[in-house]
């Protein structure tokens, strides 16, 4: 059996995520949960499988190589790899900014 990771999440990301949800709730109730329920989803699945996301491009540029992401379209999740723990950094809408977004995050830590 695999070794499992404990998720953290900020409060940022905690907020990140009420934002997303608040926002498609007012269009699409249903449309709302559903998004809501794949990101956790993928956010489950790094519990047991840490290393499934691939080195975030735009951090690459900037040789940062320490975030990864998943896909969740069209949310991006970040997340960084420290021993036995997986600490969630931001989820973004890939249709925005993402690099400026993240290099804003990152400076704050």
């Amino acid at each position: 059996m695999s070794k499992k990771f404990r998720v953290v999440i900020p409060p940022s990301v905690k907020k990140d995520l009420r934002d997303i949800v608040e926002y498609y709730y007012e269009v699409n109730q249903q449309y709302s949960r559903k998004i809501f329920g794949k990101i956790v989803e993928r956010i489950s699945e790094l519990e047991g499988f840490p290393e499934k996301g691939r080195v975030v491009p735009e951090l690459r540029d900037h040789n940062i190589v320490t975030y990864k992401e998943l896909i969740e379209e069209p949310y991006r999740i970040i997340y960084k790899i420290s021993n036995e723990e997986i600490l969630i950094v931001a989820v973004i809408d890939g249709r925005r900014n993402v690099e400026e977004i993240l290099i804003r995050k990152l400076q704050r830590k």
